[in-house]
């Protein structure tokens, strides 16, 4: 299998990167950052690439890939709905099209979020976003593709998130992580990792996987 993946020096992309490192399944990792992850492997490729408006320039090294885990993402606070919708669902609708074009067999995992609305006509403006998105990538016409909507997602590995605010949750929740993965909801960046690598290996009857689908399709092996 080979994969590409979005967001890597963020939270979730750098946990599936370290699960697809670990898989001996995965073959190949193409990453596609705006600045250099300076990770050094030899499942690891890295192109660098800074209009994230417009991936034609990259289209022809996205040739030849079986899987994308598109994890970026962005926080909504502060953010007016023009350009949460611009780096939200413009650059996954850019992402998309263009590995469509090439590699139309491919599984695309989105990394959406638990409370999504898929009717896209809701009151919460990130949901209603979030859901336009989804909507537009299960109907791109890939061979397979997951929305992954988790709710609380517990470090491990030594993984960090880039939201300040994140960290310091973390840091007053760790004494609780034993409590906290025993709920349903909850899943960690290891398992959400593992659930993306084996939606290519076990294809999945549900389209919309929380916390708890994640958890049980990371066991599959």
């Amino acid at each position: 299998m080979k994969a590409i993946i979005t967001g890597s020096t963020g939270m979730v992309g750098k946990a599936v990167l370290l699960e697809c490192i670990d898989d001996t399944r995965v073959e190949e990792v193409l990453l596609i950052n705006r600045n250099s992850l300076n990770i050094s492997h030899p499942k690891v490729k890295e192109v660098i690439h800074k209009d994230f408006m417009d991936f034609t320039a990259i289209k022809n090294q996205c040739k030849g890939y079986d899987i994308c885990f598109h994890c970026m993402g962005v926080s909504v606070s502060g953010m007016s709905e023009e350009k949460y919708t611009e780096l939200t669902y413009t650059i996954s609708n850019q992402l998309a099209s263009i590995l469509f074009s090439v590699n139309p067999n491919m599984v695309f995992n989105y990394v959406s979020g638990t409370g999504t609305d898929k009717t896209e006509k809701g009151k919460i403006m990130w949901a209603r976003v979030k859901g336009k998105t989804e909507n537009m990538i299960l109907n791109m016409g890939f061979k397979d593709a997951y929305m992954f909507r988790p709710g609380i997602i517990l470090p491990e590995r030594g993984i960090k998130s880039k939201t300040s605010w994140y960290n310091t949750f973390y840091t007053i929740a760790k004494p609780f992580f034993p409590l906290l993965i025993k709920m349903k909801s909850v899943t960690t960046t290891s398992n959400l990792g593992k659930a993306m690598i084996n939606t290519y290996h076990y294809p999945q009857p549900l389209k919309y996987l929380e916390g708890k689908q994640i958890n049980e399709i990371a066991t599959n092996r």
